[in-house]
């Protein structure tokens, strides 16, 4: 996709589909103005890296459309997925100069950039963008917690009903609706993908997948189109209730 191409699609301000969770979410027009002096719109193939570990970060970003995960390569030369970016949350931490993870786009991507430093200098006279952000911060600080619990408690079943849970709440979140009843969203992650994330091999992933299909706990059109007839029964296949969860 060209420049030109990217301009042409980007959503305005006001039509964004991400304006309600974004860092903007809480901004009047007169600061809307401002960041919109300061944005810019790049595009990502599924697969390509955004950010290298390591790099020196000069923007700080939304994830508008698209789903991108954050990894880390350990000493002996393993990948170990830390995170998962869905559309509405931020890329980047002011006040810290380079990217501490990779960050690659699991589906072709949209990002809303801000140049680094003005958007550290708004944050100092803007206070709603530094609340949103810390609201946002302190949401991700639960997630990472509660990942904590189902990487080290849950078994291979609950791991692969939480994940699904996640996926359908945000794509609730972000279509402004309640994740309950009957929810129907598609997958951004393959299934290799869902096994590094998890800590599961293939076959475990594959295998508890079928027997939750089985169950009727989920219904899968090709590998990737879900629906769960019954949000609350796959709450309870993860180990959760319907008042808590991950990734609010």
């Amino acid at each position: 996709m060209t420049i030109l191409e990217v301009l042409h699609t980007a959503p305005s301000c006001g039509t964004c589909p991400i304006r309600h969770r974004a860092v903007c979410a809480r901004c009047e027009t007169d600061e809307l103005a401002a960041l919109d002096a300061i944005k810019f719109y790049r595009s990502f193939e599924a697969g390509q890296t955004l950010i290298w570990a390591g790099d020196r970060m000069d923007f700080v970003a939304s994830v508008v459309s698209g789903v991108a995960t954050l990894t880390q390569v350990m000493e002996d030369g393993r990948t170990q997925t830390v995170g998962l970016l869905f559309p509405s949350d931020f890329v980047g931490r002011p006040g810290r100069e380079r990217a501490p993870y990779n960050v690659i786009a699991t589906t072709d991507l949209l990002m809303c950039c801000f140049r680094k430093k003005p958007f550290e200098e708004l944050m100092g006279r803007t206070p709603h963008i530094g609340q949103r952000l810390l609201e946002m911060t302190l949401d991700e600080l639960d997630a990472a917690r509660e990942w904590m619990l189902l990487l080290g408690r849950k078994t291979a079943r609950e791991k692969i009903a939480s994940l699904l849970a996640i996926v359908g709440r945000r794509d609730a979140a972000l279509h402004l609706r309640k994740p309950q009843g009957q929810m129907v969203f598609d997958l951004p992650l393959t299934r290799e993908a869902m096994a590094d994330y998890l800590g599961l091999t293939l076959e475990t992933v594959s295998r508890q997948i079928s027997a939750l299909k089985r169950d009727g706990v989920i219904e899968l059109e090709g590998k990737r189109h879900v629906t769960v007839p019954d949000y609350n029964r796959l709450l309870e296949e993860a180990g959760d209730d319907a008042d808590g969860g991950f990734f609010g």
